[in-house]
């Protein structure tokens, strides 16, 4: 029997442990407390009712005390409880993939027994807390894919047990500190996409244990430490995307008996390939694309045998056999899935040897001056999916065996010399997407058999010599969405009624053939259509109203054919038709006045034909530059400016019977309304100034804010003091602040940080901003526009008219000050990754198709800027400044009516803007696309590297798409070693050339350079100088959306980078 004094411990021992679980549960329930969402109930079984150790991630040791805490990847929302430090016997730790926001919580260094700890993939910002030294027995550290900032602190080099540290995808800036050279443990040392400067310390390539090292796209520069080629344990360095110089040793592959990925691409490197790289007889991943490597590619490389070799846009040359004996030495490879040798400057003849690279999925040679034929060979790479070979100098025909590539999803040919017909073989190639032989001197007939490709999304034939009727096979591809263009060949016979059936169909182009017969009516089924060019044909009849149906149509185009009847007056049903050119063919009738409704309508060309009548004044017709109607000599009527003939009256035999109606009414009438318009001008200027006063004040004193005064606004900026002048404008000045609000006496916020916009009273139209910003705000409501808080109409202290808007303070200032930060800005150049600039892009574009769709009337910006582009805590975008906002008001005339005066910014303006007073939504368009070409280039519109006269839309075009790394920031494109599958989900029009799109499931590869290239596009598309040639904003959100998708996916798909 137990003595009274063991019976004493032992229930003494039974306490301790039944508090110390206690503890445990409390510091458990506290981290409970901390999560805001939980979609997944993955906490649902932490409750009082059951043992702490049965909770779902939670494990615990046999004394009941937690050593883990595993919940990562359940979608988990909320700040990080400092309470976790009181689970003293702590392990392991991982919160991977959540959405936890708000700092790292010092308390976790004194979690000493933490052996393993994982925040990456959340929003946790600040600094990494110095109290973190205190994990002595930290071996695991991955904190990387936050939004953390600060510097890579120095007492890191100081944990002693530490194999795998991960900061990746942060905004640390600095240099890297020397002390991690005492990191003589690590094995996975990972900083990159970040802000970091200057040289990596020499002693980081003396790690005895080091296995992976990368610092790709931040902002380092210097030679590389030869002291990384003599590392045998290396097995990755990623290096790529930065400022790095010089050239490679020469023996760099000597000593590198492990290394399996070497990424060194996006620098400034010079100099040979060394040819002791195929010493490194592990490496996988070769990428020295983007930089300016010389000379031929040693013969050596091709032994080396890796599964992707990626040496595209330097200055590598191969002009005769011996300088393409790398390909011929690649042929014994068995694992070879890529090869990239685009923008280089390889000419000759394509060694007939490719045709033994077996195994190889994705060959590109875009971009060079090879020539010759292609090698008939070609045709046994049965497992190729991609065939790049556009913009060479190739000639002869397009190999018959092809049409072997079975797995072929991207096929392109373009901008060759290719003659003879389309093998009729293609149509064997089931798996194929995006077919483009366009810009050749290809002749024949279109091969019916492409009427097999039924996973088909865009078809280019244009510019070609191609002849005979379009097969009705190729009408039956329903799943052609992205592009048909048979534009600029010699095709005849009439159009097939089967072409209804392209319903998914955006872009029909067949014009410069010789087509005939009716313009089929069915063209009205194919509800996708944006885009119809047919002019210069030959089709006669008269135009189908069914087309009337096309309601997203932006251009059709039926010029220069021999159409002739009416103008249907359908037509004006077309509420999204941009542009309607009629021209020169042989119409007769009057002109519908349903036309002057078209509120979208920009351009109408009804030139050379043979209409009469009176023409209408409102909408298109009251521009003289819009509506084009030369040659139409019996026209009459009008707007003035047009300056055409009055109409003439009706004959002499009625006009006696009607003489006053006809002549007196109408001076009578004139009279009257001469007098009625005096009255109302003398009244107005009587009553301007109540009516601003009282309509501010109906602003004011409604429900919509809480009142403030001059006086709260001069205290929360410290009376306006220039230390807290956060930004100026034409109408005023923007002032950061603290205010606390009340409504009706009471207290309706905290105080809170603020922007008070102070407006400019002595400037014209500041008063009407006053109210056109309070209306356009408060009715405005949408994630990424800028809220308003309240307004204020008072007097200043002085005893002066004083107007103000308050809005929500954003920390993160403006785009503008991210993409040129100053020399004493903690924001770096580049700082923002590719990622960030998409999710910024995204958020611009859906704030202004919310804007132009979902507002009734439409709301048009006409100032978007990177500078009115505004950053929360967690890089959240909102766009502000609608000084200059415009309510799209249709007045009784059919035009537009601006609420004040129009100019915008030079640079972001577009064109149209400096010859007519009128706005549209197309100008913001344009604007979008300088401003998204800006964030991709890293240059503003008005940088003097731009050249004299050319602007950031022709600048970068002129490099579009083959040359465009020497136009984006360097930061933007990592390296094409980064290529992958993934899947892209449907309708992704923008991911290849020539805004090819992908089916769902369908696995194609999706680079950084993709991304990039893909964006610009959209970029370009919203800059074209018509108004009605550009994307609207709707379609270029959902075209955004899809890029940075498809980005995200290439990011977070199994990489040999960590």
């Amino acid at each position: 029997m137990a003595t009274p004094a063991v019976a004493s411990v032992a229930l003494l021992l039974l306490s301790c442990v039944a508090a110390a679980a206690g503890t445990d549960r409390d510091a458990l329930l506290a981290f409970k407390a901390g999560v805001t969402q939980d979609p997944t109930g993955a906490l649902r079984s932490w409750s009082n009712g059951t043992g702490i150790c049965r909770w779902a991630g939670v494990n615990c040791s046999a004394a009941g005390r937690v050593t883990t805490l595993d919940v990562g990847s359940r979608r988990l929302a909320g700040t990080l409880s400092p309470a976790v430090a009181d689970l003293a016997h702590l392990e392991v730790l991982n919160l991977t993939d959540n959405a936890f926001t708000g700092a790292i919580p010092a308390s976790l260094g004194r979690l000493g027994r933490l052996y393993f700890l994982s925040l990456c993939d959340n929003a946790f910002t600040g600094e990494i807390p110095a109290a973190l030294r205190g994990l002595t027995n930290l071996t695991t550290a991955y904190l990387n894919n936050n939004n953390l900032t600060g510097g890579v602190p120095a007492w890191l080099g100081a944990m002693p047990m530490l194999m795998a540290l991960t900061l990746s995808t942060n905004s640390l800036s600095g240099r890297i500190p020397s002390s991690l050279a005492n990191l003589t443990t690590i094995r996975q040392l990972e900083l990159r996409e970040n802000l970091l400067e200057g040289e990596i310390p020499e002693g980081l390539a003396r790690l005895p244990m080091l296995q992976k090292f990368s610092v790709y796209q931040n902002h380092l520069s210097g030679e590389i430490p030869p002291g990384f080629f003599n590392m045998s344990s290396l097995q990755g360095l990623a290096l790529a995307n930065n400022a790095f110089h010089g050239e490679l040793p020469p023996d760099a592959g000597t000593h590198l008996p492990n290394l399996m990925y070497l990424f060194l691409g996006g620098n400034n490197l010079t100099g040979p390939i060394p040819a002791t790289l195929a010493n490194a007889t592990q490496l996988q991943f070769l990428s020295l694309s983007n930089n300016s490597f010389t000379g031929q590619v040693p013969p050596e490389i091709g032994k080396l045998c890796p599964q992707s070799l990626q040496l595209s846009n330097n200055q590598l040359t191969a002009t005769d056999a011996g300088g393409w004996e790398f390909l011929d030495n690649l042929t014994s490879c068995d694992a070879l899935a890529e090869i990239f040798l685009g923008g280089n400057k390889f000419s000759g003849a394509m060694p007939s040897s490719i045709a033994r690279l077996s195994t190889l999925q994705a060959l590109s040679l875009s971009g060079n001056r090879i020539s010759g034929v292609i090698p008939p060979g070609i045709g046994n790479l049965v497992g190729l999916q991609m065939l790049d070979l556009r913009h060479n100098l190739f000639a002869g025909a397009i190999p018959e065996g092809i049409g072997k590539l079975e797995n072929l999803q991207e096929l392109q040919l373009q901008g060759n010399e290719l003659t003879g017909p389309v093998p009729s073989t293609i149509g064997d190639l089931t798996q194929l997407l995006s077919l483009d032989l366009s810009d050749n001197s290809l002749n024949g007939s279109i091969p019916p058999s492409l009427g097999n490709l039924q996973r088909l999304m865009l078809l280019n034939l244009s510019g070609n010599g191609l002849a005979g009727h379009v097969p009705r096979e190729l009408f039956g591809l329903s799943s052609l969405s992205s592009a048909m263009d048979f534009s600029r060949n010699q095709l005849d016979g009439v159009l097939p009624r089967e072409v209804g059936q392209l319903v998914k169909l955006t872009f029909m182009a067949l014009s410069g053939n010789r087509f005939i017969g009716d313009v089929p009516a069915e063209l009205g089924s194919c509800q996708s259509l944006e885009f119809l060019d047919l002019d210069s044909n030959l089709f006669d009849g008269s135009i189908p109203p069914l087309l009337s149906r096309l309601k997203g149509l932006r251009m059709l185009n039926l010029s220069s054919n021999r159409l002739s009847g009416a103008i249907p007056p359908e037509l004006g049903q077309m509420t999204g038709l941009q542009k309607l050119d009629l021209s020169r063919n042989e119409l007769s009738g009057d002109m519908p006045a349903g036309l002057e409704n078209m509120s979208s309508l920009i351009v109408l060309d009804v030139s050379g034909n043979n209409l009469v009548g009176n023409v209408p004044q409102r909408g298109v017709f009251a521009n003289a530059t819009g509506f084009k109607m030369a040659g139409n000599s019996a026209l009459c009527g009008g707007a003035t400016q047009l300056r055409l003939p009055p109409c003439r009256p009706l004959a002499d035999s009625t006009r006696g019977s009607h003489l006053f109606l006809k002549v007196a009414l109408p001076i009578i009438g004139a009279a009257l309304c001469i007098a009625v318009l005096f009255t109302v001008l003398l009244w107005r200027r009587k009553r301007k100034s109540r009516t601003t006063s009282t309509a501010t004040r109906s602003v004011l004193n409604g429900n919509y804010y809480p009142r403030v005064s001059y006086a709260e606004l001069a205290k929360a900026t410290d009376g306006f003091a220039e230390a807290n002048l956060v930004g100026a404008g034409k109408y005023g000045s923007v002032y950061r602040g603290t205010l606390a609000l009340k409504t009706k006496g009471k207290l309706a916020h905290e105080a809170m940080p603020v922007a008070v916009k102070v407006l400019d009273l002595g400037q014209a139209g500041a008063c009407k901003t006053f109210l056109s910003e309070c209306e356009t705000l408060r009715s405005a409501r949408h994630r990424n526009l800028i809220g308003i808080v309240t307004c204020c109409a008072s007097v200043d202290a002085a005893g002066g008219e004083f107007r103000a808007l308050v809005f929500d303070f954003m920390p993160n200032s403006s785009l503008d000050r991210w993409l040129h930060p100053g020399r004493t800005d903690a924001r770096k150049r580049g700082g923002l990754s590719l990622v960030q600039r998409l999710r910024i892009a995204v958020d611009i574009a859906d704030a202004l198709s919310y804007l132009h769709n979902s507002c009734d009337p439409p709301i048009v910006h006409c100032d978007l800027k990177p500078g009115n582009v505004l950053l929360g805590d967690d890089m959240t975008t909102r766009i502000g400044d609608f000084g200059l906002a415009k309510l799209l008001l249709l007045n009784a005339a059919g035009g537009t009516e601006s609420t004040i005066g129009i100019r915008g910014t030079i640079g972001y303006v577009a064109p149209e803007y400096g010859t007519t007073g009128s706005v549209s939504t197309a100008g913001d368009a344009y604007s979008y696309g300088v401003t998204l070409l800006e964030i991709l280039a890293g240059k503003a519109p008005t940088d003097r590297g731009l050249g004299d006269g050319t602007t950031l839309p022709e600048f970068v075009a002129a490099a579009f798409p083959e040359r465009i790394e020497q136009v984006v920031d360097p930061a933007l494109l990592p390296m094409e070693e980064l290529d992958r599958s993934v899947s892209v989900s449907a309708s992704m029009s923008t991911m290849s050339t020539v805004s090819t799109s992908y089916s769902e499931d369908s696995e194609v590869r999706v680079t950084a350079r993709d991304c990039v290239v893909a964006a610009v596009r959209v970029a370009l598309s919203c800059c074209r100088r018509a108004p009605y040639e550009r994307m609207g904003m709707k379609e270029a959100a959902a075209e955004m959306h899809l890029i940075r998708d498809a980005c995200l996916r290439a990011c977070g798909a199994k990489k040999p980078v960590v």
